[in-house]
C-alpha cells in the first residue's frame, strides 16, 4: 500500500540556476545536497515540510544517454516537461513579494475562481508553476 509521496521531480538545464530561483526567488528551502561523481542528487522542499521534496533534475547519465538528455533538453526550453502546484495562505500577497524578488514570467496573475484564488508562472527553464489559495467553494462541482 503507498502512503504518501516522497519525491517528486522537475527537469532543469541548471541546478545552481534552480536551486537559485527556487529558494530564493520562490523561497522554498534546500533539501539535500548529494554529490556522486558527476551525477548530483539536488533537492528543495516547502518550508518546514521534510516529507515531499522535489528533486532538480538535470538531464544527463548516469539517468539518461547523451542523445535522450538532448531530448529532454529541447523539450524542457519549450516548458513541455514539468509543472508544479503549490498551495499558499495569500496569493496576492506572494504575488508582489515575488515581483519584488525579479520574478517576471507570469502566465496569469491572481486571479479569483469558484475554488479560491491563483496565479501561475514558469521557473527560468519554462515549467510551469501553479499557487492556489484554496477558498471556500460555493459551487456544487460535478464531474
Amino acid at each position: 500500500m503507498i502512503t504518501k509521496l516522497n519525491v517528486t521531480s522537475v527537469k532543469v538545464l541548471d541546478q545552481d540556476e534552480a536551486l537559485d530561483f527556487y529558494v530564493n526567488k520562490l523561497g522554498l528551502e534546500k533539501g539535500q545536497d548529494v554529490k556522486q561523481g558527476t551525477f548530483r542528487w539536488l533537492t528543495v522542499r516547502v518550508p518546514g515540510d521534510s516529507g515531499t521534496e522535489i528533486f532538480l533534475e538535470e538531464p544527463g547519465p548516469p539517468l539518461h544517454d547523451e542523445a535522450t538528455a538532448a531530448q529532454l533538453r529541447e523539450l524542457i526550453t519549450k516548458g513541455a516537461m514539468s509543472s508544479l502546484v503549490f498551495n499558499s495562505n495569500d496569493v496576492r500577497g506572494l504575488y508582489e513579494t515575488l515581483q519584488e524578488r525579479g520574478v517576471s514570467d507570469f502566465t496569469q496573475e491572481p486571479i479569483e475562481h469558484f475554488y479560491g484564488t491563483d496565479m501561475g508562472l514558469r521557473d527560468p527553464f519554462g515549467n510551469g508553476i501553479r499557487i492556489l489559495q484554496q477558498g471556500k467553494v460555493t459551487q456544487k462541482v460535478t464531474a
